[in-house]
């Protein structure tokens, strides 16, 4: 079976051709393909597939075999394949996802995609859609964890996050990240964001559900953009850059929380053959 294998800012992927729709999606054999010493090492495995709705459809598994609903850096690498090898032969496509239609906008040189800009939707607070067990919203409010009190707003941008700017050193943020993401607040389970904010810009550090640490999250940088937004910390409206360990991200918040934006780089590594 062909694979390709691609990055967005660090956050890498397997991505698979599954037109004809017999790509293998075993939760084991997707834990062995993305283990980075026994298999090709990846933090999820990206499905092509067809849509009646958009140009195509895009299924995410990540690296211990659950589903993922949005994967905003996996939608840039997705768009990258589908414009270069000439699945879709535009630069403005749809791409469809658990977390609904995205519109797609690509920046070419040459006949390469070098940045992706993503229509990633609206942002929901309403902790009931998120989803969290609480009632109303949950903004700027305080969670009780491991006998902690640490303060955060829950977003959904297709799938949950819990974003904090409490300064914590990185082993509280060790200790906490697994515990806030376990807690029965949280049916789904959640993404944790550690934000530092500084003179407008978002630097992120990310625990993402099913994947554990990683270099980038996109979803989780648009939900740190707007949890900010709703505090204050950054303008909505304009184009702000997101930090995270593998790279920048530049994400605008509509003020209405009705449109989020993200742009970005999407890069291919390398293809081969998995037996």
């Amino acid at each position: 079976m062909k694979f390709w294998k691609y990055h967005g800012i660090g956050n890498d992927f397997v991505l698979l051709d599954n037109f004809d729709g017999f790509a293998n999606k075993d939760p084991a054999w997707v834990t062995s393909v993305c283990d980075r010493r026994f298999g090709v090492g990846a933090d999820g495995i990206l499905y092509l597939e067809r849509s009646a709705r958009a140009d195509a459809t895009m299924s995410i598994l990540n690296s211990d075999g659950s589903v993922a609903e949005m994967c905003g850096n996996g939608i840039r690498c997705v768009a990258k394949h589908l414009h270069d090898f000439g699945i879709v032969e535009k630069t403005h496509m749809t791409i469809e996802t658990l977390a609904g239609i995205k519109t797609i906008e690509c920046s070419v040189t040459g006949d390469q995609v070098t940045d992706v800009k993503v229509g990633m939707g609206a942002a929901e607070l309403e902790c009931s859609k998120v989803p969290m067990r609480c009632p109303g919203k949950f903004i700027d409010s305080v969670l009780e964890v491991g006998g902690k009190k640490i303060r955060g707003t829950a977003v959904s941008m297709g799938n949950p996050h819990f974003i904090t700017f409490e300064e914590l050193t990185d082993g509280e943020q060790e200790t906490l990240a697994p515990l806030i993401q376990s807690d029965g607040s949280f049916p789904k389970s959640t993404n944790v964001e550690f934000v530092k904010s500084s003179n407008g810009v978002l630097t992120v550090k990310v625990l993402e559900r099913g994947a554990g640490w990683t270099m980038a999250c996109g979803t989780g940088a648009c939900a740190t953009a707007v949890a900010a937004a709703l505090q204050g910390m950054v303008p909505y409206e304009k184009e702000i850059e997101v930090r995270l360990p593998g790279g920048s991200l530049w994400i605008t918040v509509s003020k209405d929380l009705g449109a989020v934006t993200m742009r970005g780089s999407a890069a291919r590594v390398f293809q081969g053959e998995l037996e």
